[in-house]
């Protein structure tokens, strides 16, 4: 199979979708504290374990949650490339959005602290209340819809196999993003690059 010809397919797309916290930012959560401080079980995952809770438990349990992720988008920093990459695209026309299992008000905070605000339309901002967490395809369903293109025609750029598997679940083109060079799940990425500076020298070639 030619490699070239899916490289070049995803790289000319015109629709990019955007993990937020460790893609566009430096990885600061740490999620066993997080799943220690709210009581959930060593390796599950938080938002799911907190709509199994009883009623009046998940809220105190979200709002505290939201406390945490409020308090991180308050000393995050723009990943290596992020920038560069996000203005590249945004010069060539390419419509950007963000998908994030945080919530969309510490997803616009972060981005303003970042610098890339914008760049990215607020209502292609998607948190876990606008959209079924990922990996869940709804948030990417939803952003192809109000685009009006098919969500085939998407890239979802991610650092954890949710992402992947949110984009593949959508049939939208995956980029895994990983400065540690492990690549753990290269079924679900179509293409796989250490850093968003990487992914930048790849559109300019």
């Amino acid at each position: 199979m030619d490699k070239v010809a899916p490289l070049y397919d995803i790289l000319r797309r015109r629709h990019w979708i955007f993990d937020l916290d460790g893609t566009l930012t430096v990885a600061i959560h740490d999620f066993a504290l997080i799943r220690a401080l709210l009581g959930v079980p060593d390796g599950a995952d938080i938002l799911r374990h907190l709509e199994s809770l009883p009623a009046d438990e998940a809220l105190a349990a979200k709002g505290r949650l939201d406390g945490i992720e409020e308090e991180l988008a308050g000393r995050t920093q723009a990943a290596v490339g992020a920038l560069g990459l996000v203005r590249l695209l945004h010069r060539r026309g390419v419509r950007l959005g963000v998908l994030t299992r945080n919530t969309r008000a510490n997803a616009l905070r972060t981005l303003a602290r970042i610098g890339l605000i914008q760049y990215i339309a607020d209502s292609h901002v998607l948190g876990r209340d606008e959209a079924l967490a990922k990996p869940d395809p709804d948030g990417i369903f939803k952003l192809a819809l109000a685009r009006g293109v098919p969500a085939s025609r998407l890239v979802m750029v991610g650092d954890y196999c949710f992402d992947l598997q949110t984009g593949r679940a959508a049939g939208a083109a995956t980029v895994h993003v990983d400065p540690s060079g492990a690549f753990r799940w290269p079924e679900l990425a179509d293409l796989a690059v250490g850093s968003l500076s990487e992914l930048e020298r790849a559109l300019v070639r």
